[in-house]
């Protein structure tokens, strides 16, 4: 992946729950240097070494010694949300995917007795919005807890905030909730609201790179110039249709399915958004549709799904990100949906890099 970027940081990146490799992406935005990554599905690792090849693959997280792997200066992780998420049991940290947040941890934690505590200076941890209240609203207790190493009380109002911060003698760190649909230039089309954690273990930064206002125009456009983001960038130029207004709505299709069978003709109708509505968010197991006609020719519109290289645009990544593998092997559009699903929107990733950047 060549760095559009003129900075040049000299600080390196390490990413566990890789995937498709959106945090490197992000970083490389801004000079600091993709070393190594840990994923185990095979796609997203075809895929991310495409775009790294010069990046390490370090395979399952449960195998990797953190005390034997290059020192960097930053750690990402998005560790499996599958039983934090609200749509799925919520076993909640000790869920068999969930609970791989703790070989996350240890792998720090041996880094960081291998050198003295130096490395790394910086770990950020993205997880979905349900980690607030999965198990009784212990589990993110757990994750503030396991990071500073202390008990930390509950909020009085027994819920947790969307943003907070906690600092401690040996550790600086800050959350703070991101929805995908109010970052990046333009914005995304696409309603999705993660948890972004970023923890300093040597000084008190965490503040300045989650919650410092920045000027997003001036972030590099996802290195490139092939980022086409939103649902106004993939808009029909008005000439080729002939003089007609299309109309996109798109609309949830859990919420329409659970209407039509409890027969809520009210819930039904409400379940289609209005054209200016950003995208549900995407899912890994889902699909994903949005209805189309001409203004006036209702009777004529369809639905139907979109396309991988729809996804790619409402996650803000360049188009065919995710199309082919390292071997020039084409990705099964199976493979991107799952990918695209379970990954991170650019401008979120970014913005936290270019926070990084400045702060270190």
């Amino acid at each position: 992946m060549e760095d559009k970027n003129d900075s040049n940081t000299n600080l390196k990146i390490g990413s566990l729950f890789d995937g498709i490799g959106v945090f490197p992406l992000a970083a490389s935005c801004y000079g600091i240097i993709p070393t190594w990554a840990s994923e185990v599905e095979k796609a997203p690792i075809a895929i991310t070494k495409r775009h790294f090849p010069n990046m390490v693959h370090l395979g399952d997280i449960t195998k990797i010694d953190g005390g034997k792997i290059p020192p960097v200066h930053v750690i990402t992780f998005g560790s499996p949300c599958q039983n934090l998420s609200n749509i799925g049991k919520r076993e909640g940290l000790e869920g068999s995917q969930s609970s791989l947040f703790y070989q996350a941890l240890r792998i720090i934690e041996e880094m960081r007795e291998a050198t003295n505590g130096a490395y790394p200076v910086i770990a950020v941890w993205e997880n979905v919005m349900g980690a607030f209240s999965s198990n009784d609203r212990m589990d993110f207790k757990a994750v503030l807890e396991s990071f500073t190493n202390t008990e930390i009380p509950m909020p009085a109002s027994g819920t947790w905030a969307n943003e907070g911060m906690v600092r401690g003698s040996k550790i600086d760190m800050c959350w703070r909730l991101l929805d995908a649909q109010y970052w990046g230039i333009p914005t995304l089309a696409q309603r999705r609201r993660r948890i972004f954690l970023v923890a300093d273990f040597r000084g008190k930064r965490a503040k300045e790179i989650l919650f410092k206002a920045r000027d997003l125009q001036s972030f590099p456009a996802t290195c490139g110039k092939n980022r086409l983001s939103t649902a106004g960038t993939s808009r029909i130029p008005f000439k080729e249709t002939g003089g007609r207004i299309p109309v996109i709505r798109p609309f949830q299709e859990r919420r329409m399915r659970s209407a039509a069978k409890a027969k809520n003709q009210n819930g039904f109708i409400g379940s289609f958004g209005r054209s200016s509505d950003p995208f549900p968010t995407l899912l890994a197991a889902g699909v994903n549709y949005f209805s189309f006609w001409y203004e006036g020719e209702e009777k004529e519109g369809f639905i139907r799904q979109l396309t991988p290289l729809e996804c790619e645009r409402l996650m803000g990544l360049p188009e065919g990100w995710t199309a082919y593998g390292d071997q020039d092997n084409k990705i099964s559009d199976y493979a991107r949906y799952r990918a695209l699903g379970n990954s991170i929107a650019v401008p979120c990733a970014e913005y936290i890099m270019a926070g990084i950047a400045d702060s270190l």
